[in-house]
């Protein structure tokens, strides 16, 4: 494999999207709400939350794999890895796994350093608390994402929702807003729904090891109920943001971009092999991904109106 390939791998660059999105909804939020957009602090804080979504990506794939349990469901033919596999197959080496990790969180902090001198300090608390959520998902000594408490779950809907769309609106105009909190919801709850489905692809493995994820705690057919009420929470939170008039009306569309994962639902069982999640995970992430762009195309077309 070519360098950026295994770049691409280690850091599992495809599933970025779920990180912009919150981006971008909170730099078009700034431009609608506000009529304020700056474009280099924009790419700014797309540098910088891509950074630190690729940091988090590969942080947690190092220390899991230094914990053993991506050995763990590398070696249980039943389960299926979501890591990159370059550590447990012995592709990379841990030393250079962890300067290219190392590495992203010093672009992602020189990113918050540039944005805080041009916007505030208040900046860097962001970067501070996504780089702490981030590292200490797996890490000793808090590891949270191994205590089965739905720590790691909060973790995700503030990483992947409230703090990217409100930091991102925060840089751009300067100021807080509550209706930030509820556009962050559909989103924010739609991945953490995709980050807390992987978990059924090897959760037997993560017991093994000793992860202690809501899947091993609650076992499969609680946390398919779970999984089934994140979905409808998130599009409830749709309908809430155009209520209270967050959203306009046509982001109501959004709520279609629920049917695939819905029928994904309705052909499991109350127990499967790690095998029928693979579709339950492509769904899931295509509906937070095509449900925020929804989102963005009402507020940009409200804007226009407007």
């Amino acid at each position: 494999m070519s360098k950026l390939t295994l770049f691409i791998k280690a850091s599992r660059f495809w599933a970025i999207t779920v990180m912009l999105v919150p981006v971008f909804l909170g730099g078009i939020g700034a431009y609608v709400w506000k009529g304020e957009f700056h474009p280099l602090l924009f790419i700014l804080t797309l540098i910088g939350a891509a950074s630190a979504h690729l940091f988090s990506n590969m942080i947690n794939d190092l220390w899991d794999y230094r914990n053993g349990a991506d050995v763990t469901a590398k070696e249980n033919p039943d389960m299926i890895s979501t890591n990159s596999g370059l550590l447990a197959g012995g592709i990379m080496s841990e030393r250079t796994y962890a300067a290219i990790t190392w590495s992203l969180l010093g672009l992602a902090v020189l990113s918050a350093v540039i944005l805080s001198l041009f916007s505030s300090w208040l900046v860097m608390i962001y970067c501070v608390l996504g780089g702490a959520i981030a590292y200490f998902y797996v890490a000793p000594p808090i590891r949270y994402g191994y205590r089965g408490k739905g720590y790691s779950e909060i973790a995700i809907l503030l990483s992947f929702g409230v703090l990217p769309i409100m930091g991102t609106y925060y840089v751009q105009t300067g100021e807080f807003s509550f209706s930030l909190v509820l556009l962050s919801m559909p989103v924010g709850i739609l991945t953490t729904m995709l980050l807390f489905n992987h978990h059924f692809l090897h959760w037997q493995a993560d017991e093994q090891a000793g992860k202690k994820s809501l899947v091993v705690v609650w076992g499969e057919k609680k946390s398919l109920r779970f999984s089934k009420m994140m979905l409808i929470l998130a599009y409830a939170f749709v309908v809430i943001c155009v209520v209270t008039k967050v959203l306009p009306v046509y982001a109501l569309l959004a709520l279609l971009t629920a049917i695939p994962v819905y029928k994904v639902y309705g052909g499991l069982k109350e127990e499967n092999p790690a095998v029928a999640y693979l579709p339950l995970m492509g769904a899931s992430q295509k509906a937070s991904v095509r449900c925020g762009v929804v989102m963005m195309a009402a507020m940009l077309i409200q804007g226009i109106i407007q």
